[in-house]
């Protein structure tokens, strides 16, 4: 079991494991229950099917190449019937894995390859049980108050301050970087002259954006030194983890883009789903400007803030590649005539 996962909060979540292979089975119920997994394992995937429809499970493990039918087929029945299972696909190598459009059109929240050391798939199912447990949570606040509007929408601002915080605490780096974000799309909005209700969604969402990384775990989000690939796999996770906290919430929908796409890039080479160009909603590409700005003027356990004229250079070069060459120029506006506003904001969300 990994230092801090507690076995009693693991045994709350069912999972279900699903694999025609009795010995991948077999592997995985040791592994998991040793970890205080609560495992429900299946080697018929129509029977998983009906147990899944019958049965409440918070935790999908499935496999991709099976018979009588794959993975996607699997998947796409469940999708009829259960929109909130959080699934996890696993593949006997990468270049068997569904397309990225068939993953993003099923809503499967990951993917790793099938090997003898669990590590990744351990990380994986770390990261969606605390998905789900802050889910769970947001639907909790949701039915107790939806009697009233207006607690409701206090509800609401409760919930953005406590999970972001939540977040922010975790990291000593990233301390008030929500607050820029927010302060820093409003003030690009306006420069846009955007409608009160965008400014609002960018504060909004600018507060929110990272809060996927509630599901990445702290060995990953603190680490002082070069990521390996899989750990970095990990923190590319959390826009999609961050938008699927707030799925189930009708409050959280019109932000929701902002915290899913704010790390695709103008050219399509981002994440989570290598959108491009317009296909990227317009309020995410603002976000993006920010969220890059203030990574870029802020201290870093591995190193300095940069300088003013080496961040115009960047915004400038990376202008149409990885930021909206219209929104990147607006923005460069603001660096070269209103930066006073960027200090006072700097200045008033100290890290």
């Amino acid at each position: 079991m990994r230092k801090g996962v507690s076995q009693n909060i693991n045994s709350e979540y069912k999972i279900i494991a699903v694999d025609d292979d009795p010995g991948v089975i077999d592997t995985l119920s040791v592994f998991l229950k040793r970890s205080g997994y609560n495992l429900t394992g299946i080697t018929n995937p129509i029977e998983a099917i009906d147990k899944i429809r019958k049965e409440h499970f918070d935790l999908l493990i499935l496999d991709f190449i099976m018979t009588p039918i794959h993975g996607d087929a699997v998947v796409e029945e469940i999708r009829k019937f259960n929109k909130d299972l959080y699934i996890l696909l696993l593949t006997g190598h990468k270049d068997l894995a569904p397309p990225l459009e068939t993953i993003r059109r099923l809503d499967i929240q990951g993917y790793c390859e099938k090997s003898d050391k669990q590590d990744q798939l351990l990380l994986l199912i770390e990261s969606g049980i605390k998905s789900i447990a802050q889910m769970n949570m947001i639907k909790q606040i949701n039915v107790e108050l939806k009697d009233t509007f207006q607690k409701l929408e206090n509800a609401y601002m409760e919930t953005i301050e406590t999970l972001r915080y939540t977040v922010e605490a975790k990291d000593i780096y990233t301390r008030g970087h929500s607050d820029r974000v927010s302060a820093i799309s409003v003030l690009i909005g306006q420069k846009l002259g955007l409608s009160e209700e965008d400014l609002r969604l960018l504060r909004i969402g600018g507060l929110f954006h990272d809060i996927g990384k509630i599901g990445v775990p702290d060995s990953i989000l603190l680490k002082d030194s070069k990521l390996t690939d899989d750990e970095y796999s990990q923190i590319k996770n959390h826009p999609s983890i961050g938008a699927h906290i707030l799925s189930n919430a009708t409050i959280f929908h019109d932000i929701i883009p902002i915290v899913k796409y704010h790390h695709e890039k103008y050219d399509g080479t981002g994440y989570p789903s290598r959108l491009s160009g317009k296909e990227i909603p317009f309020l995410a590409r603002i976000a993006a400007v920010a969220d890059t700005f203030d990574a870029m003027t802020s201290v870093r356990p591995y190193r300095h803030a940069l300088p003013l004229d080496i961040v115009k250079e960047e915004f400038k070069k990376y202008s149409g590649s990885q930021f909206d060459p219209e929104i990147a120029k607006i923005f460069l506006d603001i660096l070269e005539n209103d930066y006073d506003k960027i200090l006072k904001i700097q200045e008033e969300f100290l890290a």
